[in-house]
């Protein structure tokens, strides 16, 4: 199994070197999009990472005259600078007075008033291959707006930095919510667009949508993508994106994952564990109120390890677990959101390992595969 990981990794390595300067993302391929957009009202959903090169997709399509009538904007805001969780208000625009309407406010979903004015919606944001993640919850319910408006909407593909595997639970019936709309694992293995494939496919939506894919050039999964512009706050790096799906976790318990400091995602801890490393989380832009405020963190450092995840770790929530200083509390009522179920949290209460943890995933992780692969655009 071991000799097995290292082959991936060092293919992985190779299509790297061989292939990273020569992804062109879907925005970038503006011939296959833009004479769609002709004599159309446009809505972009859209956040910072909305880039071609290092132009706004917004600004760089008002500069070639389309008609672009409001933005619509996901979790952390259209600059993307809002902190987790933060409801999102309407607004402007500055730079180029465009209306900007939340779908993290007061609904998740675009309104018939919020749509009046708009023939066809683009979708442009940066996901990073979690069911978590709440990009792909706003996808689910612009799709699901715009065919029952009979709206056509474009998706521009980008890299899923974390596209070389599948892992985790799947989500089970019950445990639907915002962070886990669909019966996927939390790593799923799909680009956005292909994501969206799925999201018709499957009918998880009520109509199909009037979906139009744009697709990348020179992408395979299985190569290294450092995103050119945070996907949001507290993912800053390469790293931190990587890490994502295993310390996401956390965010259900007593442990801190770094918010309100230098490196989240990139080390954990608590008051409580015993260890020489340590940090001080403390309200900053990102992370106005984080957990374990100004109080000294000790726990473990990630930032320097050599191997790169291919796998969820199961580890280290099963160590801090047994670590803690009260486990009735340590878990709080999002971990089963988080986890799509709430077998994990029993199965590490439990006592079982991480081992004996992952083989209960497997049925389900096989069977996922399988459907999967209707919807593989690479």
């Amino acid at each position: 199994m071991a000799k097995i990981k290292q082959k991936f990794i060092l293919l992985y390595l190779l299509l790297s070197v061989f292939s990273y300067s020569q992804i062109k993302v879907a925005a970038e391929r503006t011939n296959k999009y833009i004479p769609l957009l002709k004599d159309q009202k446009v809505a972009i959903v859209g956040n910072q990472s909305s880039l071609i090169i290092k132009t706004h997709l917004v600004d760089s399509l008002l500069s070639r005259k389309v008609h672009v009538v409001k933005v619509f904007s996901p979790e952390h805001g259209f600059r993307g600078t809002a902190d987790a969780g933060a409801k999102i208000e309407d607004g402007i625009d500055e730079k180029t007075g465009l209306p900007v309407v939340s779908l993290y406010g007061k609904n998740k979903k675009p309104t018939t008033k919020q749509l009046e004015g708009v023939d066809i919606i683009i979708f442009d944001i940066q996901d990073v291959g979690a069911r978590f993640y709440t990009y792909i919850s706003t996808l689910h319910y612009v799709m699901e707006a715009a065919a029952e408006h009979n709206l056509k909407v474009i998706v521009l593909d980008r890299p899923n930095p974390n596209g070389h595997y599948i892992d985790g639970p799947v989500r089970k019936e019950g445990f639907e919510s915002f962070v886990g709309m669909h019966p996927i694992p939390i790593v799923h293995g799909l680009t956005i667009a292909e994501y969206a494939q799925m999201i018709n496919g499957e009918n998880w939506i009520s109509n199909k949508c009037n979906l139009e894919v744009i697709t990348m050039e020179n992408y395979s999964r299985y190569m290294h993508y450092d995103l050119p512009i945070k996907p949001s706050p507290n993912l800053p790096n390469a790293r931190s994106i990587n890490l994502y799906p295993s310390l996401c976790l956390f965010e259900g318990t007593t442990i801190s994952i770094g918010r309100g400091t230098d490196y989240p995602f990139q080390h954990f801890g608590a008051p409580y564990l015993q260890s020489s490393y340590s940090f001080i989380p403390k309200s900053r832009d990102g992370s106005k109120f984080p957990k374990h405020e100004n109080n000294t963190c000790y726990g473990f450092d990630l930032r320097f390890q050599d191997n790169y995840f291919t796998t969820i770790n199961l580890d280290w929530l099963i160590y801090c677990y047994n670590n803690s200083n009260n486990k009735e509390k340590f878990f709080n009522d999002f971990f089963d959101k988080l986890a799509g179920t709430n077998q994990l949290r029993l199965q590490i209460i439990d006592g079982k390992n991480s081992k004996e943890i992952k083989l209960s995933w497997q049925s389900d992780l096989e069977e996922f595969k399988k459907i999967r692969k209707r919807y593989l655009l690479y």
